[in-house]
């Protein structure tokens, strides 16, 4: 499955307020899920496999490492829990890094919004606005919304993957 995604990732020290900003939006909260992240080295993109107690996916994307709401062209394929392809992948293409977090899911419409903790690097609001591309204009709107909303400033905002924060380290 492709999607086009306009999203940004901040620092975000108050889950607290984000999560009353939720509510009174009628969010839907899908539920907590512990996540290990393991990205493989590939020639171009990221290629992770994620596997939760919610969400297991295959996931290939790409997009620039800019601060703000960016583009993010993503493919992903559902897995199932219990599957061995990290195993598979591991051999085949070898782990760049796992990424492990636990990470509150929640819906507002099409936009997608996590509250995460990142071990190793601490807490973050990410927002996923979810369409075509045809919808990147309103897709981009709906990411500097929720941004001012949630009162991110700039000096919050993060360029990379959680993955590259963990190799800078």
């Amino acid at each position: 499955m492709q999607h086009s995604i306009i999203e940004f990732k901040a620092r975000s020290a108050d889950h607290q307020q984000i999560r009353e900003i939720l509510k009174n939006k009628n969010a839907r909260y899908v539920g907590t899920d512990h996540q290990v992240d393991t990205y493989f080295f590939v020639p171009t993109g990221r290629l992770k496999l994620r596997e939760g107690n919610i969400e297991n996916s295959l996931i290939f994307y790409s997009r620039p490492d800019q601060a703000g709401p960016k583009l993010s062209d993503v493919t992903m394929s559902a897995v199932p829990p219990g599957s061995d392809l990290r195993a598979v992948l591991s051999k085949a293409l070898g782990v760049l890094v796992t990424v492990d977090k636990h990470r509150e899911i929640y819906f507002v419409d099409n936009v997608k919004i996590h509250l995460d903790r990142v071990e190793g690097l601490g807490t973050f609001i990410e927002v996923e606005a979810i369409g075509t591309e045809e919808d990147l204009p309103r897709l981009k709107g709906q990411c500097d919304s929720f941004r001012k909303e949630f009162g991110v400033s700039d000096s919050q905002l993060m360029q990379g993957s959680y993955s590259d924060m963990l190799l800078e380290r």
